[in-house]
């Protein structure tokens, strides 16, 4: 099954996530059991220790999610977070994989991130135990659990292996963004197997959805005069995007993992693919201050991402994501909250996640659990 999701939040436009979904079914893992024996000289006693299977909690029909950043999850906060979805109208948590700098939440098995120490470099990580513990206890309270993998986004790799990186057209040299830091080049087959290899470590742990970010080329203009692409064989940024996502999404199909993937809200309404190779297809909306303005920016938004996706044969499902912190006046409250989730409801979708860069959310927005 194919489904999509948007994401937004109320920012110069509405930040939209379109996420590819691979089918729905949701299966256990059997871990192998070890086992230890004696014998004597009339018979033979086995003693066996089991690990419990994984359990994969099934997709919820009306998803309704937060956002919860690894220095989060590395802290109390994850506890108090899967607390809230315990009382709330929550029921799903999208928790930090792999971040922005490239650091992986726990130690890995992926060869990649060992070498270039993506599970240890800054010196913090999740245990086993501990992952499998809150992983244990949201599927018991019936929690979804998605696990956020960056892609292109990845300075600790882009550093550690030159080759991966975007180039310079002058030197070759790695390009850099506007805060210094490589991007890694989404031509690169390396870098998609890379998250799949993430990827399906995260749904062996017991992750019931993985969804890939900054599946795109950094946003910057900058870029397309500055930079050299030797991969490209005459491919536009956003085939390179498609081809790229249809092996990730090929890759994991067969052992049933749900994937999805976000895409930059402006592609809802820009008719190009402003540069970062996200096209709808494959936000300005006369508001003079969208921040100021949430319910008439995710309602147009919304619109325009049901327009694009009625031309798409097989669209996926949608499902917005909403701004849950102040980025200049108003301060954002409940009312805030409030307003983009009726936007949503006004435009036919039950389900969205709420965004907070440090995971700190307005409780009172959220409904009590029926």
């Amino acid at each position: 099954m194919t489904a999509r999701r948007i994401g937004t939040i109320a920012f110069f436009t509405a930040l939209l996530a379109c996420q590819q979904f691979a089918d729905k079914r949701a299966q256990g893992l059997n871990l192998p059991a070890s086992s230890t024996g004696s014998a004597t000289a009339s018979s033979t006693a086995a003693r066996i220790e089991t690990v419990a299977p994984v359990v994969h909690v099934p997709t919820p029909d009306t998803l309704r999610g937060l956002y919860v950043n690894r220095w989060a999850a590395l802290g109390s906060k994850l506890d108090r977070l899967i607390n809230v979805a315990r009382t709330t109208e929550i029921n799903a948590l999208v928790i930090d994989v792999k971040d922005d700098r490239g650091f992986v939440l726990y130690r890995s098995s992926v060869p990649l991130a060992r070498e270039i120490g993506a599970d240890t470099a800054d010196g913090h990580w999740m245990s086993r135990t501990r992952l499998r513990a809150a992983l244990d206890t949201m599927a018991a309270h019936g929690i979804y659990p998605i696990a956020r993998i960056v892609v292109a986004k990845d300075p600790l790799l882009a550093q550690k292996k030159l080759d991966l990186a975007i180039k310079r057209k002058s030197d070759l040299k790695p390009w850099l963004d506007k805060n210094g830091n490589p991007w890694l080049d989404p031509h690169q087959r390396v870098v998609w197997q890379y998250a799949v290899d993430l990827a399906r470590e995260a749904y062996e742990l017991g992750f019931s959805e993985v969804q890939f970010d900054y599946v795109r080329f950094p946003d910057e203009k900058r870029l397309i005069t500055e930079t050299v692409y030797p991969l490209a064989n005459g491919r536009s940024r956003a085939q390179v995007i498609r081809d790229q996502l249809g092996f990730v999404r090929a890759a994991l199909k067969p052992r049933g993992i749900r994937v999805t993937a976000d895409v930059f809200g402006l592609t809802a309404t820009d008719t190009t693919d402003m540069g970062i190779g996200q096209r709808w297809e494959r936000g300005t909306y006369r508001i003079r201050n969208p921040n100021a303005h949430p319910y008439e920016t995710i309602n147009r938004a919304l619109k325009d991402a049901i327009a694009r996706s009625d031309s798409v044969r097989n669209a996926a499902l949608i499902i917005p994501w909403y701004q849950d912190f102040t980025l200049g006046a108003p301060r954002y409250g409940v009312s805030q909250i409030r307003a983009q989730k009726k936007a949503g409801y006004d435009n036919g979708f039950q389900s969205w996640i709420l965004w907070n860069p440090k995971s700190n959310y307005t409780l009172a927005a959220l409904e009590p659990r029926s």
